[in-house]
C-alpha cells in the first residue's frame, strides 16, 4: 500500500505562542480555528510528542521534530537523570519548567512516560534520551504503612 502526502524528519508548525529561545523544550500540536499549532505543554498529562528545534514568535513557522524511538534526541531536564531513567514532564505549575523533562517522580499521580535517559544529566542540561512512546500513562501510588 502506498501512503501520500506524509514526510519524516522534522516538520514546520505554524508557533502557536511565542517559541524563541525554547529549543530543546517538549511541545505539542493544538487547533486553532482549524490550523495546526505547535503549543508548549499546559498539563502533566499532554501528549507533547514534538521537541522544538527551531522556535519563532507566534504566527510564525517553528520546527518540531516528532519523538521516534528510531533517533534519539536532545531534551532540556529538570533536577537529575542517570542512564535508564524514565522521563516525563517537568511540573506546567512552574513556568520556567514547563516543556522540560524530569525523572519519573517518586510522589503519587499519574504521569506520562515519554523518554528513556541515555546518560547521566544535570539541572539545565540538554541531554540525550530516546523516546519510548510505548511506556504511556505511569500510575504511582503512596506507600502503605
Amino acid at each position: 500500500m502506498n501512503q501520500t502526502n506524509t514526510r519524516t524528519g522534522d516538520i514546520p508548525v505554524t508557533a502557536g505562542q511565542d517559541l524563541t529561545g525554547k529549543e530543546n523544550l517538549l511541545a505539542k500540536l493544538a487547533n486553532d480555528g482549524g490550523d495546526t499549532v505547535a503549543l508548549l505543554p499546559t498539563a502533566n498529562s499532554d501528549l507533547a510528542l514534538f521537541v522544538i528545534v527551531d522556535g519563532d514568535v507566534a504566527g510564525k513557522a517553528a520546527s518540531l521534530r516528532p519523538l521516534s524511538p528510531e533517533r534519539n534526541v536532545r531534551v532540556t531536564l529538570k533536577a537529575t537523570c542517570n542512564p535508564g531513567d524514565v522521563l516525563v514532564l517537568a511540573d506546567v505549575a512552574t513556568p520556567a519548567d514547563i516543556g522540560k523533562v524530569r525523572t519519573l517522580p517518586v510522589a503519587a499521580g499519574t504521569y506520562r512516560g515519554l523518554l528513556i535517559a541515555e546518560e547521566s544529566g544535570i539541572d539545565g542540561q540538554s541531554v540525550l534520551a530516546r523516546p519510548a512512546i510505548g511506556i504511556g500513562n505511569i500510575v504511582v501510588t503512596a506507600p502503605q504503612p
